[in-house]
């Protein structure tokens, strides 16, 4: 009994580990394990008797928690535009634009994904619908399938690190921190990590140029004015709705949340445009961001639950304790914790690592000064890895779940083509899962790269602060200025003469 109430912290978070493993949902898993142990800590003595009444308020804190409303709002934004078929001609345009170079598909398909990522900010969405659209486009003009299989993956998870992504909202909710700051941070590694998955793609056309071929002539059946019109027609709604949701973001006019409903209600007018808006399509839309915002909700109440009995048991101190004697102090905790999220992704996903892992390593690093966006930014790099671990990466069973798992006659060139097995899609991952590693290391290397968020705002040093508060008949130790007059009239001081003194009752003479 001694040696379990010494150590009730971390057999409690290894309880939860083990429920997680053996396949429970994961929002009851918290809350079971947090129900259990803090039963059992009650029972010992080691926490108070009312210790579960403090749930209502941690239950209603989070439901009315207007940060978190933007994730519906991003979600049902992201999902009118993925239905309404704005990823397929953006595909097909860009794909026309970049046709006569080699690797030009790949190049489409890596700024498309970017372009998704900034008005969806849905994995999923942007990786199905590249992969049901480009893929066999890429297999038809004999593409190597790795090549292909991982620039769709890997585009597709730039949802996760481009704003306004779903992670980046949570992330920030998790560290106390402003969505607008994280957003900001996240921009530069974002578009920083488009830029290195197009250097990759251009090194195997010069290495390599047979995987990755140039469209034919004959598959470019737009040009001139005509391809200009469709650049028009397609790339600017796009740019236009981006600078709405993440523009007035970013110069302060709007809040996320106010962002995101502009956001949806520009994703409406869009669908409307294309004639795609329908009953079915709301409905459908409607359904799948309930789906979402409720999944997302009961983990983070469960979490509420974990990290109540958590907190009380003090597993806090405890992180804090192992984490703080790492050897190397800063340098030396950031390796560990980003060791501990690259591995933990391999089981985990991006929801359960943000509302799991992040709270007990949020307090241990503000406790040694890093800065919390930069921190979480950089989390947030290392949990998209985990959308591309073989073989548990979601982005992977994604685009398996939409690849060619037989061969097929092609509706264009007649040709039979080759299905795409799970090995190739593995293989052609792991480049991208490296490119993915090096940002981190950049970002931890140069926290720069983030910390800009802060080069807008106007600093103030506590030591510069002076309270200058004169008392009457004192010198004024900050300079020569007269003292307060309390309202004293001008001129003489008047002059009081003193009343006579009280007789008591003396008896007369």
């Amino acid at each position: 009994m001694n040696f379990l109430a010494d150590n009730l912290a971390p057999i409690m978070f290894l309880s939860l580990i083990v429920v997680l493993l053996i396949g429970y949902p994961v929002a009851f898993a918290l809350a079971f394990v947090g129900f259990v142990f803090g039963f059992i800590g009650i029972e010992m003595g080691l926490l108070p008797l009312n210790l579960f009444q403090a749930i209502p308020d941690r239950i209603f804190g989070q439901m009315s928690n207007e940060t978190l409303l933007a994730i519906p709002f991003f979600t049902f934004m992201g999902l009118i535009l993925e239905r309404s078929g704005m990823a397929e001609k953006l595909l097909d345009t860009v794909g026309q634009l970049f046709g006569p170079v080699r690797g030009g598909i790949a190049f489409a398909v890596i700024l498309v994904g970017a372009l998704l990522a900034a008005t969806t900010g849905v994995v999923a969405a942007s990786v199905i619908s590249m992969g049901l659209i480009s893929l066999p486009i890429m297999l038809r003009y004999g593409y190597d399938r790795r090549v292909a299989a991982g620039t769709i993956a890997a585009s597709g998870t730039l949802a996760q690190i481009i704003p306004p992504s779903l992670v980046l909202i949570i992330l920030a909710d998790q560290l106390g921190r402003s969505v607008g700051d994280m957003y900001k941070g996240a921009l530069v590694p974002g578009l920083m990590l488009v830029g290195a998955y197009a250097a990759y793609v251009a090194i195997t056309a010069i290495v390599s140029p047979q995987k990755v071929p140039a469209l034919p002539p004959e598959a470019r059946t737009l040009r001139g004015w005509k391809l200009a019109g469709r650049v028009l027609t397609s790339l600017v709604p796009p740019l236009v709705l981006i600078f709405l949701v993440l523009g007035t973001i970013f110069f302060g006019i709007a809040t996320p949340t106010e962002g995101g409903a502009m956001g949806a209600v520009g994703a409406l007018i869009l669908a409307a445009m294309n004639g795609r808006l329908t009953m079915d399509l709301l409905r459908q839309s409607l359904y799948s961001t309930a789906r979402l915002s409720a999944f997302v909700l009961f983990i983070l109440l469960g979490a509420r639950v974990f990290s109540l009995t958590f907190y009380g048991v003090n597993g806090h101190v405890w992180v804090e304790h192992l984490m703080t004697s790492i050897p190397g102090g800063v340098l030396g905790f950031l390796i560990v914790a980003n060791l501990l999220v690259f591995f933990l992704a391999f089981f985990l996903d991006y929801f359960e690592l943000a509302f799991i892992i992040i709270p007990l390593l949020a307090p241990v690093a503000e406790a040694m000064g890093i800065d919390l966006i930069w921190f979480g930014v950089m989390l947030a790099i290392n949990m998209q890895t985990s959308f591309m671990h073989p073989p548990f990466g979601f982005s992977l069973y994604f685009l398996r779940s939409v690849a060619p798992t037989r061969a097929y006659r092609d509706k264009v060139t007649g040709v039979t083509i080759q299905p795409v097995t799970s090995g190739q899609i593995y293989m052609g991952a792991i480049p991208f899962l490296v490119i993915q590693l090096a940002m981190v290391v950049l970002v931890l290397a140069f926290p720069q790269l983030v910390t800009h968020y802060k080069s807008g705002a106007a600093a103030v040093d506590p030591a510069t602060i002076q309270l200058n508060v004169p008392m009457p008949g004192a010198v004024n130790p900050y300079g020569a200025a007269p003292a307060p007059s309390f309202g004293a009239p001008a001129g003489p001081a008047p002059t009081f003469a003193p009343p006579a003194p009280p007789s008591f009752g003396a008896p007369q003479q």
